[in-house]
């Protein structure tokens, strides 16, 4: 989840005006192999991995390994060989799974004041460490806290909002995203990964300090505060702990509550927030105490991604690989709605996804003449946990990363119909670009970038863990202008729905789904990867981006230069 949440806010998209590209032109074969993307192929699957039976998918569970024997299965009966390594159709990878007891109040002090938050209401905590016990202030001082800007430590832009202050043991009040009013500045409106959580509660440990609180809102986050009320409550999962720095606690508070924070301490929020937007902010302590501890109940359990690989037909290239992606999680069973249901189904989030990627590996399996690169097919586990599953294969690759030509990522599906626009998030970072452009200007669609760029949705799905280890992505989110349809009617549809379903037990396959943009969606990724999997060239990140350098020691690393 965490990351999450690239389909949690929708609006209506202005199409951006594709400069003139030929289009490419799929063989009769590869046509003829597309036609196997059907309604029938995505609904299937659809309705079996967001039953109420398989409870929700949560990491470690009955649900969990019902799912993996199901993918496993569909890809041998279609005929693919174990992608998996050594472990056949299935990675397997231990999680350590935290269930925090939170206090229903946190108390913060400041000489004979006193400020009272709720849980659930006002602030929500998670344990940062894989102990029984997370503590705050526990030398009977309290621990105090303050306020430091983004919380961001950026050499490259000469930003850093710590100062060299003596931070250890401290909690931490920090802003969500990253500085965003100046073009020059970062890059303006479009959020990097300094303004993610996962980045700002590694940067409060890298200080050593206790804890981190994150402030939200809704435009800083892009979504609400009932996600952080579903997503960061209940057992949360992690890789095992490999050493590296930790803060005791991770908190998020709604806005309202730090602005009574602020004030406790005699400090305006507002005005806080202003003087973070300067290179010359420096820390600052709010003079305000508070203690905090959390009872955990710790297991160690385990989940699995599962692959299945097409090899290539090149003698050469087949050493070569495009991978489609897509997480098989969701959250479980959580709190329960209003009508008591509890099962969080996860259909749109992320079965649709799932059935893209298996429908696409019919398309494949139908081709008479297999392409020149393998293919593998990689549903990954632990995505709403923050990445866990691609987080581990990318660690644990089974072709070496330089070998890896792309990643083609599938995460939510377009269930109102079809659009004559597509937004690819990421636009710009990759020589991929041309490739999905060429091909949906043969359905008549153009191609929009991130229409949200604040959000970090490049950052918040599964090509993330693929673009840290240099693999160019291909990221594909639904268009919003749908084909005979006003033009608000798409911003209607999907602001109603992400308001009602979006990480809710009601995200549930129903009978007035369309599919027909779905099918389109995928046939395009089929068609994709097809492409790359016979172009002779490697993809490449666009010069100057953030991920070029490690792909270009990816390659060489894999050419033994």
């Amino acid at each position: 989840m965490r990351r999450l949440m690239r389909k949690a806010v929708w609006l209506v998209l202005f199409p951006l005006a594709l400069a003139p590209l030929p289009a490419l032109a799929a063989s009769p074969a590869a046509q003829r192999a597309a036609e196997a993307i059907t309604k029938d192929s995505l609904q299937a699957p659809i309705r079996f991995l967001a039953d109420d039976l398989l409870e929700g998918r949560g990491p470690a569970t009955r649900g969990d390994k019902l799912t993996q024997l199901y993918l496993a299965s569909n890809l041998q009966y279609l005929g693919f060989a174990p992608g998996a390594g050594a472990g056949g159709y299935i990675q397997p990878f231990d999680i350590v799974g935290i269930t925090a007891g939170v206090p229903k109040t946190w108390d913060f002090k400041k000489g004979g004041s006193s400020l009272t938050l709720k849980s659930w209401d006002q602030f929500i905590a998670a344990s940062g460490v894989q102990k029984e016990t997370a503590v705050i202030g526990g030398s009977g001082e309290g621990a105090e806290v303050v306020f430091v800007g983004y919380g961001i430590q950026a050499p490259e832009y000469k930003w850093d909002d710590y100062k060299g202050m003596d931070l250890k043991g401290k909690v931490l009040l920090m802003m969500n995203n990253d500085p965003d009013w100046d073009p020059k500045l970062f890059e303006g409106k479009r959020r990097l990964y300094y303004g993610r959580w996962d980045y700002k509660y590694e940067s409060a440990a890298r200080q050593g300090a206790a804890s981190a609180i994150i402030i939200h809102t809704a435009p800083s986050a892009g979504y609400g505060w009932q996600v952080v009320q579903n997503s960061w409550t209940g057992e949360q999962f992690e890789l095992p702990d490999e050493g590296k720095p930790r803060i005791q606690v991770a908190a998020w508070t709604t806005e309202d509550a730090a602005k009574e924070l602020a004030k406790l301490g005699g400090f305006d929020l507002d005005i806080l927030r202003k003087q973070a937007q300067s290179r010359d902010f420096r820390p600052v302590p709010l003079g305000v105490t508070t203690a905090l501890t959390l009872t955990n109940k710790i297991q160690k359990a385990q989940t699995a991604n599962v692959a299945g690989l097409l090899p290539g037909s090149d003698p050469k290239l087949k050493g070569e690989v495009v991978i489609y992606s897509a997480h098989h999680d969701h959250l479980g069973i959580g709190e329960p709605d209003k009508s008591g249901d509890k099962i969080y189904n996860g259909a749109v989030d992320n079965a649709a996804g799932v059935a893209q990627v298996l429908a696409i590996a019919k398309a494949f399996a139908a081709l008479p003449e297999k392409p020149k690169r393998s293919i593998l097919f990689l549903l990954v586990a632990g995505e709403e946990q923050g990445l866990l599953g691609s987080e581990y294969y990318a660690r644990h690759p089974t072709f070496p990363p330089g070998k890896i030509a792309a990643d083609i990522n599938y995460d939510g599906g377009n269930i109102f119909g079809r659009t004559t626009d597509l937004t690819y998030i990421g636009l710009g970072k990759s020589s991929l670009d041309k490739v999905v452009k060429a091909i949906a200007t043969t359905q008549g669609r153009t191609v929009v970038p991130d229409q949200f760029p604040d959000k970090g949705f490049f950052y918040r799905s599964d090509q993330f863990s693929f673009a840290k280890i240099g693999v160019p992505a291909i990221y594909l989110d639904s268009g919003t202008h749908f084909r005979g349809k006003p033009a608000a009617w798409g911003k209607e549809q999907l602001e109603a729905w992400e308001a009602a379903h979006y990480h809710q037990p009601s995200d549930q396959l129903t009978p007035d789904w369309n599919f027909d943009g779905m099918i389109e969606d995928a046939r395009l990724g089929f068609e994709a990867g097809l492409e790359i999997a016979n172009d002779p060239k490697l993809p490449a990140w666009t010069p100057g981006d953030e991920f070029e350098a490690a792909r270009k020691a990816a390659v060489g690393a894999g050419s033994g230069q």
